[in-house]
């Protein structure tokens, strides 16, 4: 096979993909009403995708606002605006870093948790079971996790964004002696509702595609150890790449209507 041949074999079987995935993307929001109805399954959802995730969350986060204030300070030291610290930082985490690293951390640590867990059950025939006692595995299995998912990961976001907020005033306030009051008025004076806003819709877009490429993995893994490995990689690879795809879409989608 020529390598004009196998681009066009490999990018037809992309687009399928694609296509396969809206498709089922469409059943999983058909399902939604019936998970909905059993709210106790979603809520169990988002304890094992969100309050499990806390832990990597905050230790990240605190990291996070660590270092981007030491590197803000140092840079605007130099043109004497370290009272402009926490505007920088917070914009930073409430615009970008907030919702792209925090999303990163869900695709690795929930995302893999989603596509193994329906995987094994995939593996083990319990799918097929639950087809042949006319249950639908889709309403009772991967909603309630699309869902959870959807739901935790703008959660997270904000604790992601808060801790790190906390980092950066140890780091520059406590550390590096910048003026409390200066750090948090310039803070209060020029966030504005509009980047609380952008961080939340970035944040629930991420939510939704992790969550989908996840449960999609899963549901469709080969069911077999080593095909339930290969949809946890490639759930985190495709993952990564649609949310920093996404985050430049949405960045230009704000810049260009503000």
């Amino acid at each position: 096979m020529n390598p004009l041949t196998a681009l066009g074999a490999r990018t037809l079987k992309a687009l399928r993909s694609m296509g396969h995935a809206a498709f089922f993307f469409l059943d999983i929001l058909q399902a939604v009403p019936a998970a909905m109805r059993r709210f106790g399954l979603v809520v169990a959802q988002i304890h094992a995708i969100g309050n499990l995730s806390l832990v990597i969350i905050l230790a990240s986060g605190l990291a996070v606002g660590f270092v981007l204030a030491l590197q803000m300070y140092y840079a605007l030291v130099t043109y004497g605006a370290t009272e402009s610290l926490g505007l920088i930082v917070n914009l930073s985490l409430v615009r970008e870093l907030g919702p792209v690293v925090a999303a990163l951390l869900f695709a690795g640590r929930a995302g893999t948790s989603l596509t193994s867990e329906i995987g094994l059950m995939k593996a083990t025939d319990q799918l097929t079971a639950m087809q042949m006692m006319a249950v639908d595995p889709v309403r009772y299995v991967v909603a309630p996790r699309f869902i959870g998912g959807f739901i935790a990961m703008p959660l997270l976001n904000a604790i992601f964004c808060g801790v790190g907020l906390f980092g950066a005033q140890l780091i520059g306030v406590s550390l590096m002696g910048v003026d409390s009051g200066a750090f948090w008025s310039q803070t209060q004076n020029a966030v504005e509702l509009n980047d609380v806003t952008e961080g939340i819709i970035k944040s629930i877009a991420f939510g939704t595609a992790c969550s989908l490429v996840a449960v999609y993995e899963g549901y469709h893994a080969a069911p077999t150890a080593e095909g339930v490995g290969l949809a946890t990689t490639r759930t985190v690879v495709i993952s990564s790449v649609l949310v920093l795809f996404i985050d430049y879409m949405l960045t230009a989608a704000f810049l260009t209507t503000s």
